[in-house]
């Protein structure tokens, strides 16, 4: 009934019913995705639907389910102010970063930020296959916080997605896995909290965008749901291995699209 009611209240006339359709369905398979394998969510949804809207318009929409998300996987790990104790440092800059690249998206909302959204996720695919060595971290670990923090941040706040910068750093500095889950975590729940004051501060997170987050967010619990029922019976290899060739041919699709815009 309360979903309804959200749905009842979105009144932009360009949000029609199909775009609601498609956010919906990337929504849900991202958020079966993340609860199967442990990650995913920001690295499928962003890219899917930059496909239907500018960059400034997806991030919005993404702000409060990667929140959600965030703080689903925080919870499982356990230990929430131990890690924040431990990473407090290069979350701060990670913040100052990503509210220095909304202030940019907000400005320019350039479509070359969907080209950007499209390398970062080619960089990803090909630390699967080639081991990228990023040994000025481990030689220089005090600038290569610095350099993830404001850096990182800033694409977090342009593309919502850092990933293979985060696995370069954790890697070359030998954290454990749960550290890089953690930290990975906590950088994006706090840069997303950063995103949605500046852009509250700047009058563009609406009561509309508020309510089509609220459906985001219920379709994530249903999907988190099916995605943790899945994970006791899939490949999750096989999976990872499917999600790959997806992310490939979504990138390539976003960048056919931007070139040809």
């Amino acid at each position: 009934m309360v979903l309804l009611m959200i749905i009842c209240n979105i009144k932009d006339p360009h949000m029609d019913e199909f775009f609601i359709l498609v956010l919906c369905l990337t929504i849900l398979f991202a958020s079966i995705v993340h609860g199967a394998i442990g990650f995913g969510f920001g690295m499928i949804s962003t890219p899917v639907i930059a496909l239907f809207t500018d960059m400034q318009t997806t991030i919005l929409y993404m702000l409060i389910p990667t929140m959600v998300t965030n703080i689903i996987s925080i919870s499982s790990e356990g230990k929430f102010f131990e890690a924040l104790k431990k990473f407090w440092f290069i979350i701060t800059l990670m913040v100052i970063g990503s509210a220095l690249g909304t202030v940019l998206l907000l400005y320019t909302n350039s479509e070359f930020f969907k080209l950007l959204l499209a390398a970062i996720i080619f960089l990803y695919l090909l630390q699967s296959f080639v081991k990228i060595e990023a040994t000025f971290v481990s030689k220089y670990p005090k600038a290569s916080t610095y350099g993830l923090g404001v850096f990182g941040g800033m694409l977090s706040g342009l593309t919502n997605i850092v990933a293979p910068l985060m696995i370069m750093y954790t890697l070359e500095l030998k954290y454990s896995r749960k550290d890089t889950v953690q930290l990975s975590n906590l950088c994006f729940l706090f840069t997303k909290i950063g995103q949605i004051s500046v852009f509250l501060y700047y009058g563009s997170f609406t009561m509309e965008d508020f309510n089509i987050s609220m459906i985001c967010v219920a379709v994530i619990f249903i999907g988190m749901f099916l995605g943790i029922k899945l994970k006791k019976i899939i490949d999750a290899k096989l999976y990872v291995k499917i999600l790959k060739v997806l992310l490939f041919i979504i990138a390539t699709t976003l960048v056919v699209q931007t070139v040809s815009f």
